[in-house]
């Protein structure tokens, strides 16, 4: 893909139940040129910004969400089952500016974030010639992180804490301390680390 001024990339994915058609004429009154499935929502900008908050849509269609951009933003946002994954079981992990949690009905809605002002050419834009009418497109790398914190493994968060940018110093006794992330670790996890910069 050629270098562009301005590239932002959004894709959010249904994984237990999909969309209905209700839904997804919802979903397209906030965007024409999006491409919507019946489990899938994705488009790309190279001018102007996405209408629709992407929490808000997390929490009432989707599953995950992913976002980048080519300054350096970088977003994951995941919806799992708190009977699964409590939201007490996540605060622990949150960090100011890179690791947020929230409940929201049945649901622990958990907000992943990697900024990086001094990226010339996010590497993601550079590799994002995603195929969205097959497999996860831009999620596939990212979305068995969801399936391995509902199993019980929390390694993911530990490494969203460890993500460059957090507010404040990184306690002594933090879950997120890299000597806390026994390994190996799984495909996932390995590429949450990459998407959120995070050396492991």
């Amino acid at each position: 893909m050629g270098r562009v001024s301005e590239y932002q990339y959004y894709q959010f994915l249904a994984v237990e139940r999909p969309l209905s058609e209700c839904q997804q004429g919802e979903l397209r009154k906030l965007s024409t040129r999006a491409q919507i499935t019946s489990n899938r929502m994705t488009n790309h900008y190279e001018w102007g910004d996405f209408k629709g908050d992407p929490v808000a849509l997390v929490e009432r269609y989707f599953d995950a969400h992913l976002y980048f951009a080519n300054w350096g933003s970088r977003r994951l946002l995941l919806r799992v089952p708190s009977a699964q994954v409590p939201l007490k079981t996540v605060l622990p992990y949150c960090r100011q500016d890179v690791l947020a949690a929230h409940r929201h009905g049945a649901y622990t809605v958990i907000d992943m974030v990697s900024e990086d002002d001094g990226a010339d050419e996010d590497q993601w834009v550079q590799e994002a010639e995603w195929d969205d009418e097959e497999d996860e497109g831009a999620l596939a790398e990212l979305i068995g992180i969801r399936d391995e914190l509902c199993r019980g493994d929390l390694r993911s968060l530990a490494i969203a804490r460890l993500t460059d940018g957090a507010a404040g110093p990184e306690p002594r006794d933090s879950p997120g301390r890299a000597d806390t992330l026994p390994g190996p670790l799984s495909a996932s996890q390995q590429a949450l680390a990459a998407f959120l910069r995070v050396a492991v």
